[in-house]
């Protein structure tokens, strides 16, 4: 989304109204301006959508450059530098430059030691990590990455960002009453869902008995957040009602939103070509693209894309997971557009945070200070306050695991005969 019409000092406002700001830097330092424009970027995208929300007689209070912070207003995460706010991600040397690294999956301590040919301490596997990168260059890193399935990248590695559905659509039309269908997980896709929801749509969350959304298990005010107000699915592919009834279920939608590899799906029967050509919205996102086999998390792929905040010391990230909330506000906007039916929306998350990053550079960021109590930045419109991360209100609560799957199907006409009982947990 372009943001030419932003001089700079609006963007370190933006960053600095953000939250984000507040945690970016090093936990015994000062808050560091990031580089580009993502907070405003963000503000752009929820414009977008509260304008979709606008022809429904709705009013959404969303502010986008909030959304990028807000899980940490929830969790209490702190500035940490080159770690990632919750701790399982770092920054670390390669031979020729810096790379970004992941382990929060529990197979994790596995994958990189097949990554750096070594038996690793599932405790603490960063020193026998930061040893092989020392001697191994970053390219080197992201082909091993994608070839195993590790979350890392070296840093910048992707900043020239392609072409992709991630470019403005035009228009905008009302998403009141539609079906949404939400096959994702975690943060960018449920994100999409939520805020299509807060614009009229009917979310209804789809999980398997096998692998539900691993954000079950994170911050329960979190997950509320993201899900308050939809309608949850269980369905097991593997038993032929359910399966048969998931197609239907799929039919039925006029936006479907997923965050997995191509062929997940396909394993399932579902084909995104065949469902925006009969008219819906299949809205994709992944960290590289459909064509790419990268997997990764919000730190370390905002990181891939060349958003990282520098000081002395070297790179840190930015904020938190900021890839996912950027891709979420973009995913949403994109499916609020009046080209948005029968079209397959490939969001790359990588070329998402890329884009936000302006093709000029604007000088150095201006440092932060103290004032009494709290940090300010100096822009030439003015002092600006660095705020803290802010929750939102959301009335309403999250679904139990499978908790409408009957109510749902029934109300589709779909037949619920044969279908397998989940239990909610």
């Amino acid at each position: 989304m372009s943001t030419a019409a932003a001089s700079p000092s609006s963007r370190v406002r933006d960053w600095a109204e953000s939250g984000a700001l507040a945690l970016t830097g090093r936990p015994d330092g000062p808050p560091v301006v990031p580089p580009g424009a993502a907070a405003t970027v963000a503000r752009t995208l929820a414009a977008q959508i509260t304008a979709s929300a606008a022809l429904a007689g709705r009013a959404p209070e969303v502010d986008g450059a909030r959304l990028l912070s807000e899980r940490a207003a929830l969790t209490g995460f702190t500035r940490r530098g080159d770690v990632t706010l919750g701790g399982s991600g770092r920054l670390l040397r390669t031979a020729d430059g810096w790379a970004a690294v992941s382990c929060a999956r529990p197979d994790d301590p596995l994958l990189l030691g097949a990554l750096v040919c070594a038996d690793l301490d599932p405790a603490d596997p960063w020193p026998a990590v930061a040893a092989w990168l020392s001697t191994h260059t970053g390219d080197e890193l992201t082909e091993r990455a994608e070839m195993l399935g590790v979350c890392a990248s070296r840093t910048g590695a992707l900043s020239e960002a392609r072409a992709s559905e991630s470019a403005p659509l035009r228009g905008t039309r009302s998403v009141e009453g539609l079906l949404v269908v939400d096959f994702g997980s975690l943060w960018a896709a449920p994100l999409c869902a939520h805020l299509l929801g807060l614009a009229g749509a009917r979310v209804v969350k789809v999980e398997t008995p096998s692998r539900p959304d691993g954000a079950r298990r994170g911050n329960r005010d979190f997950y509320t957040l993201m899900h308050a107000g939809h309608e949850s699915v269980c369905l097991d592919p593997a038993v032929p009602a359910d399966r048969a009834a998931l197609a239907e279920l799929v039919a039925a939608a006029d936006i479907v939103i997923e965050a997995s590899r191509p062929r997940a799906l396909a394993g399932f029967g579902l084909d995104a070509q065949e469902t925006a050509a009969r008219g819906a919205t299949w809205v994709s996102i992944t960290v590289g693209g459909r064509a790419s086999g990268r997997v990764g998390f919000g730190d370390d792929i905002a990181a891939s894309a060349g958003l990282v905040a520098v000081d002395e010391r070297g790179p840190m990230f930015v904020g938190d997971a900021i890839a996912d909330p950027l891709s979420g506000l973009t995913a949403a906007a994109l499916a609020c557009s009046a080209d948005a039916p029968g079209r397959l929306i490939d969001v790359s998350m990588t070329d998402v945070v890329a884009g936000t990053l302006t093709a000029a550079a604007d000088g150095p960021a201006p440092p932060t200070r103290r004032q009494g109590d709290r940090w300010v930045v100096d822009t030439a419109e003015g002092e600006v306050e660095v705020v803290q991360p802010r929750r939102r209100q959301v009335p309403g609560t999250a679904p139990d695991l499978g908790a409408d799957t009957v109510s749902v199907l029934r109300s589709l006409g779909i037949p619920t005969a044969g279908i397998s009982t989940v239990v909610a947990r």
